[in-house]
């Protein structure tokens, strides 16, 4: 999931004048201590507070699960917690407290891709690493076509899921047609958008038609009635839940019967109160977790017995960090951040909660995707599907 992404350029402003003055001293020093600290950057309050909220509920169970079981080498490992307050400037300053001021080892967090963009310059020069469990933009881990040594991350990139959901209009629907419908404010669902046509054609399928609409958009019958006129076998609409359930709703009135395709910016509950569970009916979306899964369940239960009630894809995510963390603190026998980092691009064959995580050569994770499939008013998953290495 990809938010934030306007805020980039006013984030590199404000850390530039942050930055003056050179590096921060000090950092990672706790050869002599029986904890290792490890810094949790997230959205505690302001507008994508659920998110930050979320994601560090489930690092938090990740961690007592380690710290219950011995720590790592008879270590513990103390989480410090700072608010970024869903804004870039302030991730900026929570991160660079968490360095000098509380000596964390790793960072993670925060949840959003502009608040990890901000925070990366800060921990790279104070060579500390960063594991983002949201953040799902290229942009997080590469810049400018070159690896930011210190920034890793437990989700899959956006192109991962377009990829995905062309293979499936291919394979599994034998979709040989299609239209796309997609966010014009966001590069999230154009970059979607443009992957899936690629996929989708390179596949042997013939995207007939693309439209595009805006975020908060109301009236979406006018173009979805133009697309009808396609006859496609699928429609892929990459976008976030709230326009997605007005667009399933309106398209299903209109007529539209063909299977509505999306990624994990459906994966909300409100998607079903806006569309209706009969609307979505023959409607596919890819993320990140199924909790119907039974590899899934050992961490959907132990959440639902610590918290009373069930995680959402940002608490599995910030499970899955925390896991990564631990497993890298222990195979670098060390809570230097250097040698951290060292493991953490050596991380193989990971048992996550929501999967098994490789880490690729740009610091992103090899690991399945799910295809849920909404059938009346309950997610079916209907596919996993690793990406193409």
């Amino acid at each position: 999931m990809n938010f934030g992404k306007k805020g980039l350029k006013l984030a590199s402003v404000l850390m530039g004048t942050m930055l003056m003055g050179g590096v921060l001293a000090g950092c990672g020093s706790q050869a002599d201590s029986n904890e290792i600290k490890v810094g949790a950057n997230f959205e505690m309050t302001g507008n994508v507070a659920n998110y930050g909220a979320a994601t560090l509920d489930g690092l938090k169970l990740a961690i007592d699960e380690i710290n219950d079981a011995g720590g790592v080498d008879g270590k513990k490992i103390t989480l410090v917690t700072a608010d970024n307050k869903s804004e870039a400037s302030e991730a900026v300053n929570a991160a660079t407290k968490l360095i000098s001021d509380d000596k964390v080892s790793v960072l993670v967090g925060p949840a959003v891709t502009a608040n990890v963009i901000a925070e990366s310059q800060v921990a790279t020069d104070n060579k500390v690493p960063i594991i983002a469990p949201d953040a799902t933009s290229p942009d997080v881990t590469v810049e400018n076509g070159k690896v930011k040594p210190f920034v890793f991350r437990s989700c899959f990139i956006d192109p991962q899921q377009g990829t995905v959901m062309a293979k499936f209009a291919s394979e599994n629907l034998k979709a040989k047609t299609a239209v796309i419908y997609v966010d014009n404010s966001t590069d999230y669902s154009k970059s979607l958008g443009k992957v899936f046509k690629e996929k989708f054609e390179a596949a042997g399928g013939k995207v007939l038609m693309e439209e595009a609409f805006l975020a908060k958009d109301q009236d979406f019958k006018a173009t979805l009635t133009k697309l009808k006129t396609a006859n496609a076998d699928v429609i892929f609409v990459p976008a976030y839940y709230e326009e997605v359930g007005k667009i399933v709703k309106q398209a299903r009135e209109l007529g539209i019967t063909a299977p509505i395709l999306g990624t994990d910016g459906w994966d909300d509950s409100k998607v079903t109160d806006i569309a209706g569970a009969e609307a979505l009916n023959n409607t596919y979306f890819s993320t990140h977790y199924s909790d119907k899964d039974e590899s899934v369940k050992p961490f959907v239960e132990a959440f639902q017995k610590k918290y009373g009630h069930m995680p959402n894809v940002f608490a599995a995510l910030g499970y899955d960090a925390g896991k990564m963390l631990a497993d890298a603190i222990k195979r670098a026998g060390s809570a230097d951040p250097e040698k951290i980092q060292k493991a953490l691009e050596e991380t193989k064959d990971l048992k996550v909660g929501t999967g098994t995580i490789t880490m690729d050569k740009n610091h992103n994770p090899i690991k399945q995707a799910v295809i849920l499939q909404n059938k009346d008013g309950d997610r079916v998953m209907v596919a996993k599907i690793m990406p193409e290495e």
